[in-house]
């Protein structure tokens, strides 16, 4: 005790030296997470900045990527809810085109009733211009995806650190596909949504965030939304009921409830809007899984999200997501054998595309995330080239790429102030392009007389069967002879790409068509896609 005394100077001041406290290095305890946390980004929330860039986002995508994120949404909702006059051409119809998967009844109704809601609010305020229909479903989408992007912040920040959570909100932010993706009106993009909404009330391993109640029913409407997201969510439903203490409660009480509330709400509109008795979700996957009708629009081979699908989607963070999953831990792994399971699903299906396996990637984000904080020597420039890496697709796929047949909508649009019924002939176009290459009404909104080349799979089971697209490019002239055997018939105006140009030179000459507009469409043409398209007049 007299050599602690000794060493210890209790009672004595002035020469005392004060006693120097180790700090602590802990990213818990980090004043700059910490700060960062409170003060957001740039000084606003994180919320806001979250909509802030969700916003811009929205503006600075001008192109198309697949025909879904218009036919199997707004112009559905279009259809819900605007009707032609009386006296127009069409007396009895609607403000839209139904494809085949509507006309089988494998496509759900709620997910275009929310656009359907905002048009329909705008109809009653008679605000319904086309600026606003194209426009505001996609700031709605953008919305969304902010207010996921700030849950998935606070979801790190509670589960992991302030440092893990910043990172992994970067990445997030980063993701040139995110970018792309998130403010498309696809099916897909609100899957992503309420997946990682979901997420955030998951019970996580070490997360006090977690409400079962809240994330099966965001799971349940994902569902809904896209039958296909129980694939993502199949090993996190089955890691939740392995650690769950009192399991037939789970089921009975919570997941069953919640999932048959889900799916009859879902099937009430559906029956609704179809008219008929219907179960959308057995149509889906009888016609997708059992008839594999999906093959229909091309295949891919068995390694293909591992060799190119995933690798083009998690783009410049692959390495960093590598780097991830070795500094992973065990709580880690549910969320990794969820992305792993997810790719290897999807790789037994003959039709593969980019989007289906999206809902993943914020998945990914977060094992990003923790090799950011652990490069701390190259964490800045690592990030440095995160941000310049990604940039450059986004902002080419966003602004360049695959612009053409959304720039030729609008290029149509003059053709809405002669649509007087009393003035006669009432124009007409001809859409000569790869079926569903365009938006239809929803991006023109006037009834205006359209057609296109349809592409509807073999539903009869005919050995002889082509569809109408095949048969057009397999003689476009004997086509176009068949279709218009009499000059009162042609349409007023085609629209083509250059390609095709050339092979149907003959028809556009000989009926005195001028070409009225060429505009541009990507630097990568492929197929029957070009550069250009073309707009001619008579």
């Amino acid at each position: 005790m007299d050599r602690i005394r000794a060493r210890v100077p209790f009672g004595v001041s002035g020469s005392a030296e004060p006693v120097k406290l180790r700090t602590r290095k802990s990213n818990l305890y980090s004043r700059k997470a910490a700060g960062w946390r409170e003060r957001g980004v740039f000084g606003v929330s994180i919320t806001v900045f979250s909509v802030i860039f969700r916003l811009i986002n929205c503006f600075l995508v001008q192109t198309s990527f697949v025909p879904d994120e218009y036919w199997q949404s707004l112009e559905v909702s279009h259809r819900m809810v605007f009707k032609y006059p009386l006296n127009c051409w069409l007396t009895a119809g609607l403000y839209g085109y139904e494809t085949w998967e509507w006309k089988e009844g494998i496509r759900g109704y709620s997910y275009p009733l929310l656009f359907a809601l905002l048009y329909k609010i705008l109809d009653l305020l008679h605000y319904d211009t086309v600026q606003l229909l194209i426009l505001l479903p996609r700031v709605l989408q953008a919305l969304l995806a902010a207010f996921a992007d700030a849950k998935l912040y606070d979801l790190l920040r509670k589960w992991e650190s302030p440092d893990v959570a910043k990172w992994t909100y970067f990445c997030q932010l980063c993701s040139w596909f995110t970018w792309y993706c998130c403010t498309r009106t696809l099916s897909n993009s609100m899957e992503t949504t309420l997946t990682v909404l979901a997420l955030c009330y998951y019970p996580l391993h070490g997360t006090k965030t977690q409400n079962s109640w809240k994330y099966l029913s965001l799971v349940s409407l994902a569902v809904v939304v896209r039958p296909t997201a129980l694939i993502v969510w199949l090993p996190l439903l089955l890691h939740h009921l392995w650690r769950e203490e009192n399991k037939l409660k789970l089921i009975t009480q919570q997941g069953f409830p919640v999932a048959a509330l889900t799916l009859l709400c879902s099937t009430l509109i559906d029956c609704m809007f179809y008219g008929k008795w219907i179960f959308v979700q057995w149509n889906f996957l009888k016609f997708n899984v059992v008839h594999n009708v999906a093959e229909f629009y091309g295949t891919h081979p068995w390694h293909w999200y591992f060799t190119q699908g995933f690798v083009v989607v998690i783009g410049p963070h692959l390495p960093f997501f590598l780097h991830g999953c070795a500094l992973a831990s065990k709580r880690h792994r549910v969320l990794l054998v969820s992305i792993v399971w997810t790719l290897l699903v999807y790789s037994f299906l003959a039709h593969k595309e980019f989007r289906f396996i999206y809902p993943v990637l914020p998945f990914c984000m977060i094992f990003c995330g923790l090799s950011l904080v652990k490069l701390r020597t190259w964490r800045k420039p690592a990030a440095g080239a995160l941000v310049a890496l990604n940039l450059i697709p986004a902002l080419y796929t966003g602004l360049v790429h695959q612009r053409g047949v959304l720039d030729v909508m609008g290029h149509l649009q003059h053709l809405c102030d002669t649509t007087d019924p009393q003035s006669s002939p009432s124009p007409e176009v001809l859409f000569l392009m790869p079926c569903h290459s365009t938006p239809l009404y929803s991006h023109l909104h006037c009834p205006v007389q359209l057609r296109f080349l349809e592409c509807p799979p073999n539903l009869t089971g005919r050995e002889d069967y082509v569809e109408e697209a095949a048969v057009f490019y397999a003689d476009p002239l004997q086509w176009l002879r068949m279709a218009f055997p009499y000059k009162s018939t042609l349409p007023s105006h085609v629209v083509l790409f250059d390609p095709l140009e050339k092979d149907i030179s003959a028809f556009l000459d000989g009926n005195r068509y001028v070409k009225q507009a060429e505009i541009f469409h990507t630097h990568l043409p492929e197929g029957r896609v070009g550069k250009k398209i073309l707009i001619y007049g008579q």
